[in-house]
């Protein structure tokens, strides 16, 4: 159970040194990280300095709609009168908004399609509303009202002008207001009086009025604000916010406009209709007034009898039934009349029949069809499926319409039968009045029925006019159009944002893929990851590797070697303390510095009062000559010959009082049998007996057999590893070695590791004053 709990405390251990040896290995190059993110920021500050910003405008208004609860209509106080207002669809009202007609006149009318660019350093600034020039451009033909033209304008003196085309291309010098004629068209420059621009060079971009009208049906928004009312918010994105707001004012303006216009079509068809029976039944009452005028004068009349007084009095309820019923017929009949002779798109009054009739709410449901009818129209072809059903809806109320009006004269008719029976039966009782005055009272009634009805039209024309002059609005503007000075676009949080995050990802992303396709030793870490072979040390990158330790030496190198030799004691700590011990110094590759270890550990033994004997046994290879002054003769020499004293080849280091060398001689033609001479044996018993410790530099072992053949007379081996160099897939090679134990007594030193800003390791160099060169700031800045 112990031993589990020790297992998961390590593996433990290990995962938070892992997390924390990632955030190190991209810590370490903070400075780069510095860099990229300064060099980003300023990309980004470019980019924002010289892009042209998107601008938002916004405005709310309230659309008038009875299904979502309204304000009420400005009109109400006069709907007993039954001047109301069509019901509108703030669904329907929103699809007319975005329409491309309506957009299409507000760009017509603001000349959105013309634009006016003043030259910069770098990029060119619109001027709108404060362009010293105004163009007007007339095609030819639709081939040019389709295409882009630029001109460029440039002022010559107070009165004149260069007109140049696209390229360069200069078309002469006119007069500010002068109609010029080009290929394209027609062309003419008025100048406006704004200060400080005596002096200027215009480009005038002309747009197809189609594509402007493209270009902003995509860039207005409208949204409702709420589910449950009829208000929405209008909305455009555009380069300059003053424009975006004057677009969206006009949009509405022109909405009004077109609103008013077409509830004002009903009210003008409505009072022409009124004003042509008004002229008839006024002529109908002037010749029925006139043959009241020469009964009377014919027959010496001037007043009623007493006897008809009260026979009228009791029979006034029939008479006045029979006026009435003899109006609604005059007007159903001229109703009827009006139907069947009225077109498709014409508009049928609505206020001449009662209120309360069936045919009354038909015609007004027809009128709101035909006005339907005529919008869609004016838009579309007349093949458009929504035109054919709207015309058959049309035909169709238009046949109930007539149905209606037909029973409702019918049944005015049995109504008028009814009352002339009344009439019949009453005509008995007349026969005790006088002709004269029956006579008189048929006259009479055509009179008071022609005079009502006259009086009646007077009425609905004054109401008609009043519905004219005050027509109200489709949408009330609730808020007008705001813009902010901040734009939408770009947003320059949110670049700087994305620019810091870049700056970060940039050289992460680097390291990361140096990483990823690095696949040699690096640290300490990999090593210890891999193999269970015993670590002495790992040494720093030398700046010279030529370079020997003394005694005055404080680098971060040379206090590595220093904790190498004293790790190296507790390998040795078996070995017989009456004899040398003997050292062996390999590699897995050539190149890996196990000379330079060897040198290095000879010399920094040597320093402390031991007597140091450095042999070359790299016979193929010898590197010796490179770190100290050696004789070209040496072990071969010796393993050649027979009767030469070894001594004879050794010689002493200058300026070291222990340090001897023995080199590895001339490189013979036969390294294998050389070494395999039991000569090698004697040699090196020999010089155990001499010195205290024997450092031997020996041939890489996964190149040549050189090292096994002479392992035996080992009592430590040194396994040199370099890192950035070997490939972590050759570390199997000393992990076989020491697991066999072919190379006894074997360790690891880690070599040519890179020293980082606080100290190497764990604190080489620490209060020595290692690093005493005076380097310039950038090499001190960009330094791991």
């Amino acid at each position: 159970m112990m031993s589990n709990k020790q297992e998961i405390s390590q593996e433990n251990h290990e995962s938070d040194f892992n997390i924390r040896e990632q955030v190190e290995k991209y810590l370490v190059h903070w400075k780069w990280f510095a860099l990229s993110v300064i060099v980003v920021l300023c990309l980004a500050f470019l980019y924002l300095r010289y892009t042209t910003p998107l601008y938002k405008a916004t405005a709310t208004i309230l659309v008038k709609d009875d299904k979502k609860g309204g304000l009420a209509s400005e009109l109400s106080v006069l709907s007993d009168l039954g001047v109301g207002t069509s019901k509108s669809n703030v669904d329907n009202e929103v699809e007319i908004l975005k329409s491309r007609t309506l957009t299409e006149k507000t760009v017509n009318k603001l000349h959105l399609n013309i634009h006016y660019l003043s030259h910069g350093r770098v990029k060119s600034s619109e001027l709108y509303k404060a362009s010293p020039i105004t163009v007007v451009y007339s095609p030819t033909n639709e081939q040019y009202k389709r295409e882009i033209h630029t001109f460029t304008i440039e002022s010559v003196g107070a009165n004149k002008f260069k007109l140049f085309k696209t390229e360069d291309k200069e078309l002469g010098t006119f007069n500010y207001g002068t109609l010029i004629k080009i290929p394209e068209g027609t062309l003419s420059v008025t100048k406006v009086d704004i200060a400080d621009k005596s002096s200027f060079s215009i480009d005038c971009i002309i747009y197809p009025v189609e594509i402007m009208t493209t270009y902003y049906r995509g860039a207005l928004g409208i949204v409702s604000v709420g589910k449950n009312t009829s208000v929405i918010e209008l909305s455009v994105v555009d380069q300059n916010s003053q424009r975006a707001a004057d677009f969206l004012d006009t949009l509405v303006e022109i909405y009004n406009d077109d609103a008013i216009e077409d509830k004002n079509l009903v009210a003008e068809k409505t009072s022409q209709f009124i004003s042509t029976r008004l002229g008839l039944i006024t002529e109908e009452l002037t010749e029925v007034e006139k043959d009241v005028e020469g009964f009377k004068k014919q027959n010496n009349l001037t007043d009623i009898p007493t006897e008809a007084t009260m026979f009228l009095e009791s029979a006034s309820e029939y008479e006045k039934k029979q006026i009435e019923t003899e109006i609604q017929l005059n007007v159903v009949a001229s109703m009827r009349q009006f139907l069947n002779s009225s077109g498709p798109g014409d508009l049928i009054p609505s206020n001449l029949l009662s209120t309360q009739s069936e045919a009354s709410d038909l015609i007004m449901e027809y009128n709101r069809l035909v006005i339907e009818y005529n919008r869609i129209a004016a838009g579309a072809t007349a093949e458009n499926p929504v035109v054919v059903n709207t015309a058959k809806k049309i035909q169709a109320m238009k046949s109930n319409i007539s149905q209606s009006l037909a029973r409702m004269q019918s049944s005015l008719t049995i109504t008028k039968k009814n009352l002339d029976q009344q009439g019949s039966i009453l005509g008995s009782k007349k026969a005790k009045v006088p002709r004269l005055e029956r006579e008189f009272k048929i006259i009479d009634r055509q009179q008071k029925v022609k005079e009502a009805l006259y009086l009646y039209l007077l009425q609905k024309r004054e109401e008609t006019a009043l519905t004219l002059a005050a027509t109200e609005q489709s949408a009330k503007v609730i808020d007008s159009s705001y813009f902010s000075g901040i734009p939408v676009s770009p947003k320059r949080s949110m670049i700087y944002l994305i620019a810091l995050v870049i700056g970060l990802a940039i050289p992460a992303a680097i390291i990361y893929l140096q990483e990823l396709l690095n696949t040699k030793i690096k640290s300490r870490l990999d090593i210890e990851k891999r193999l269970t072979i015993p670590f002495l040390g790992d040494v720093p990158k030398s700046d010279s590797h030529e370079e020997m330790i003394n005694t005055n030496s404080r680098s971060s190198s040379a206090e590595a070697i220093r904790i190498v030799r004293t790790n190296l004691e507790f390998m040795l700590t078996g070995t017989s303390a009456e004899r040398g011990k003997t050292i062996f110094v390999t590699s897995t590759i050539p190149g890996e510095g196990k000379t330079f270890i060897s040198v290095n550990l000879a010399g920094t033994i040597a320093l402390s009062g031991k007597k140091v004997l450095l042999v070359g046994m790299d016979i193929r290879n010898p590197k010796l000559a490179e770190y100290i002054p050696i004789r070209p003769e040496g072990v071969t020499n010796y393993l050649s010959k027979q009767d030469k004293d070894l001594a004879s080849y050794i010689t002493k280091l200058d300026n070291f009082e222990n340090f001897h060398v023995l080199s590895s001689g001339v490189i013979p033609p036969n390294p294998v049998e050389l070494l395999m001479n039991d000569k090698i044996n004697k040699m090196f018993s020999e010089l155990k007996e001499t010195y205290d410790y024997i450092i031997v530099d020996t041939a890489p072992v996964s190149v040549v057999t050189d090292t096994l053949l002479i392992a035996k007379n080992a009592d430590a081996f040194i396994y040199v590893v370099r890192a950035n160099y070997l490939d972590k897939r050759l570390l199997h090679v000393p992990e076989m070695f020491y697991n066999q134990q072919k190379l006894p007594n074997m360790s690891l030193v880690l070599n040519a590791t890179e020293v980082i800003n606080k100290g190497y390791g764990y604190g080489y160099g620490y209060g020595y004053g290692a690093d005493t060169e005076v380097k310039p700031w950038y090499k001190t800045i960009f330094k791991k």
